[in-house]
């Protein structure tokens, strides 16, 4: 099974997927369907006949029940996109054999290593398979290893009549990173009764809660006066843009925060003297809390504008999606079986929320619940991104293992 999956794994990253958040297409980057076309035909190879794409780059298939009894159907899903934040182009990469636990040199020509020290999370994979990269690009763990590990669990089904199951739903999407992985994804179509994303981080990890998530652009309207006459008359929207920002609480920043604190995070600032815009992301895992920090983003926008004058600062705000916890605890035995199957193969279940969000927190809020199962991944969207191969093959048992157990109910 190792051998399937670094071969899957390997074949998919070398195909570039990234999205892109500026675009109004979907899918936002045409070079996602060359990864579709593959799965496409490798799943219709394996005998799933319906597998299909759509103009959207939307992949669903469907794996016939071989049991006799009603049983749940379940779906399980990836997506295709890798993350805009660095290049999934040209990826190269290190494959370190039988690790040793120390430091990993990852670009000898730029003196990079994937240090110990600085992720002392290496140290559980000693002895194992990991999958580095080259330290110029992403890896594309998130979550092409998570589609290789439900199309090598499809394959096992397939080729191990002997294993009973109901009916399996395969789904894959475009431009999760980009937050428009289910804008146009068809539940009843799909047709599961129950689903689980496979896009989570290390070994045992099953998230059903996730943040509640904001977008706000603020526009930052200045003054521009020559600088020798520009006494009592210019106003530098740059230095009122940080001035903006300085309000906000320091300490609810990503860097400051983790498990249920959430944050404000500016992740892009472009200005002159005259005019700036600030990207915000607004996150938060309780719901008043969430609506709390949206309206701190107004109450010092009115502020600024009191100090400045009216229309100096200008706010578009949207949400993004929700906490799926409020959709998944009714239904939370489908946690609970994704948890015996992790005990029934040794491996111990973390449940926590994600300090993120995924096609699953949407589609649960769409009538699909489904909450994340780890995919195996570490440090994803940058350079010092891993996986380690045996953690893929835990991941694909586990998969195994929850469709068996729906299969026995």
């Amino acid at each position: 099974m190792k051998q399937k999956l670094l071969t899957r794994f390997l074949q998919y990253i070398n195909i570039d997927t990234q999205s892109n958040p500026s675009s109004d297409n979907t899918p936002s980057t045409k070079k996602q369907f060359d990864l579709a076309k593959v799965l496409v035909k490798e799943l219709k190879e394996l005998g799933l006949k319906d597998a299909h794409m759509d103009d959207k780059c939307y992949i669903m298939a469907t794996l016939p029940p071989n049991i006799d009894k009603d049983v749940p159907v379940i779906g399980f899903l990836a997506h295709i996109d890798t993350s805009p934040d660095m290049s999934g182009k040209d990826i190269k990469p290190r494959i370190i054999e039988n690790y040793d636990g120390q430091d990993i040199l990852l670009n000898q020509q730029n003196n990079l290593y994937l240090k110990v020290n600085d992720f002392p999370e290496l140290k559980k994979y000693i002895r194992q398979t990991l999958i580095t990269t080259d330290g110029t690009t992403l890896l594309g763990a998130d979550d092409k290893a998570g589609i290789a590990e439900i199309i090598t669990a499809v394959e096992y089904l397939v080729n191990n009549p002997e294993i009973k199951h109901g009916t399996i739903k395969i789904g894959f999407t475009p431009d999760e990173e980009i937050g428009k992985g289910v804008d146009h994804f068809d539940v009843n179509k799909f047709g599961a009764d129950y689903a689980y994303t496979i896009d989570g981080g290390e070994v045992g990890e099953i998230d059903y809660e996730n943040f509640n998530a904001a977008f706000a652009k603020i526009r930052v309207q200045g003054r521009n006066v020559h600088p020798g006459m520009a006494k009592n008359k210019m106003i530098n929207s740059m230095l009122v843009g940080s001035e903006f920002n300085d309000m906000l609480p320091v300490f609810d920043r990503p860097e400051f925060t983790d498990d249920y604190e959430g944050f404000f995070h500016l992740i892009k600032f472009d200005g002159t003297v005259e005019e700036s815009t600030m990207q915000y992301i607004i996150r938060d895992h309780n719901r008043d809390l969430f609506e709390n920090r949206k309206k701190m983003i107004y109450y010092v926008a009115d502020f600024i504008n009191k100090k400045y004058g009216e229309g100096t600062i200008t706010i578009e705000m949207k949400d993004q999606y929700y906490n799926m916890r409020e959709k998944v605890e009714p239904v939370y035995h489908i946690v609970e079986i994704a948890e015996k199957a992790m005990k029934e193969l040794d491996i111990k279940p973390i449940i926590k929320p994600i300090r993120g969000g995924t096609d699953g927190s949407r589609l649960s809020y769409m009538g699909l619940p489904c909450p994340n199962i780890f995919a195996g991944g570490h440090n994803f969207h940058g350079k010092y991104e891993f996986i380690p191969l045996e953690s893929m093959e835990k991941a694909t048992r586990v998969i195994l293992k929850i469709i068996e157990l729906y299969a026995n109910k």
